[in-house]
């Protein structure tokens, strides 16, 4: 196995232990450089991702290599400024730009992969670059389009064929790991392919956030807004983030209504519709829900078995398909699981030079299959119930009747007797000591209003899924 294929293998496992946002954040531009001796050196684009690599995910890295080579007994990390590939830029890439030695190359470096200063210092008002940010890996065409996804893949391809008139603007929500990142990339790698002239940005809301907090304390906030409105396509991934940053919301809807009134293309993506997004501006969630709204939900087990065999045609591999069949059927919650359990068993596989059948597969997934059978404790719930209302454990059992209070309480109360099936006035000792009377109240209001209520009715789904598939 090459350290390309070793390293893959790692980053396949490193997906299903740890958040989307923190693997993007600390594993972007990372490689093997060397395994000799039973030491493997990681070159990593900067010294904040070599701190958290060796003080972080020190064990989770080892244990996922000792799981494909026993031999491996220790890692380090590296700066290897010289291996980025990505688009996606890194500030401390710049302080070794010595260490690339071609003219050529520092050039491409400093073009390409060094995350600039937002505006050139001789001239403020002219940004150093423009960069889209987008993954060309993200197409239209190979994306897995099913039942699950079709409404939404078709908005989005007729986005990119007509800005800022099909659907404008675009909002599009569903789960971890179901495709939301793929279409959105997609929309502008098709704009780049069908006019390359237009000027798109695709960007998280958690990284606007930094820039526009970067642009405060440089006093640019001006040409910050200056350089957003000149777009003619902009994608905001994951605005849900944007939830209770009163400062960004406010810029952030000057820019939206900048856009819009000229036209331009707007696609932003959530984890929920706007209106189960807590502490969003009304003027904001008025105008997500104004143009056009459509979900991404778990793809069916046909959908799973289709998406494996597209990957695994990808990959030059050959799987029997009772394996496949048996990794779509234990594998159902996202399209990340699932191809990081395809790469978990093609990777054990080569190394131990082994054929990928439905018995060895079986055994090569056990443990993953196994710690993804979840078993829920109350303080999961109040877990799931505090971050997603923003509030605390202590709001929820204190007296008060606040709406903002009353109703997360009166939704933990109904899931803790459905979904642990606790008696009423457990419930009422659970939450404050209050009377089994009131426990039994609220379950019977939210089971008498869940049908009848679009929004109450996404809450609870939302909620039962990160309960079972926590992110």
């Amino acid at each position: 196995m090459t350290n390309e294929e070793l390293w893959k293998a790692v980053l396949g496992q490193m997906e299903l232990s740890i958040s989307r946002a923190n693997f993007i954040t600390w594993f972007r531009n990372t490689s093997i450089v060397s395994n000799q001796d039973g030491i493997v050196t990681i070159g990593v684009p900067n010294g904040f991702a070599k701190e958290w690599l060796e003080n972080k995910y020190n064990l989770y890295i080892l244990r996922a290599l000792k799981g494909i080579n026993g031999d491996i007994q220790t890692i380090r990390c590296i700066i290897a400024p010289e291996k980025l590939t990505s688009s996606l830029p890194t500030v401390d890439s710049l302080k070794n730009i010595d260490a690339v030695k071609s003219p050529e190359t520092v050039g491409f470096v400093r073009k390409k992969l060094i995350e600039k200063p937002f505006f050139t210092e001789s001239d403020p008002s002219t940004p150093l670059f423009h960069e889209t940010n987008l993954n060309n890996r993200y197409t239209f065409e190979n994306f897995i389009v099913a039942e699950n996804n079709d409404l939404a893949r078709a908005a989005c391809y007729a986005v990119s064929q007509n800005l800022g008139t099909a659907y404008n603007p675009l909002f599009i929500y569903g789960g971890v790991g179901l495709g939301k990142t793929h279409l959105l990339q997609s929309i502008g790698n098709e704009v780049v392919k069908n006019s390359p002239e237009k000027r798109i940005k695709y960007i998280n809301s958690e990284r606007f956030t930094t820039e526009l907090v970067d642009s405060i304390k440089s006093q640019k906030i001006d040409k910050f807004k200056e350089y957003y409105q000149q777009m003619d396509l902009l994608i905001i991934d994951d605005i849900q983030f944007l939830s209770g940053r009163e400062k960004t919301q406010n810029e952030f809807f000057h820019i939206f209504n900048s856009l819009y009134q000229l036209n331009k293309q707007i696609v932003i993506s959530s984890d929920r519709p706007p209106k189960a997004i807590p502490t969003l501006e009304e003027r904001l969630r008025s105008r997500f829900e104004g143009g056009m709204i459509t979900d991404i939900s778990r793809p069916n087990f046909e959908t799973r078995v289709a998406i494996l065999e597209s990957k695994i045609t990808e990959k030059g591999f050959i799987i029997d398909a009772p394996a496949i069949r048996f990794i779509a059927e234990n594998i159902t919650q996202n399209i990340r699981e699932l191809e990081g359990a395809l790469n978990r068993v093609i990777a054990f596989c080569e190394f131990h030079k082994i054929s990928p059948t439905l018995e060895n597969t079986e055994k090569i997934l056990s443990q993953l299959i196994e710690n993804n059978k979840k078993t829920i404790q109350v303080d999961d719930i109040f877990r799931v119930i505090t971050e997603f209302y923003n509030i605390t454990k202590e709001d929820i059992i204190k007296k008060g009747r606040k709406k903002e209070i009353s109703h997360p309480r009166q939704v933990m109360m109904y899931i803790l007797r459905t979904e642990l099936q606790t008696p009423f006035s457990t419930i009422g000792d659970i939450l404050g000591g209050r009377d089994h009377t009131t426990a039994l109240h609220a379950f019977e209001k939210i089971n008498k209003n869940k049908d009848s209520r679009p929004r109450l009715k996404e809450e609870l789904n939302i909620l039962k899924e990160r309960l079972y598939y926590p992110v």
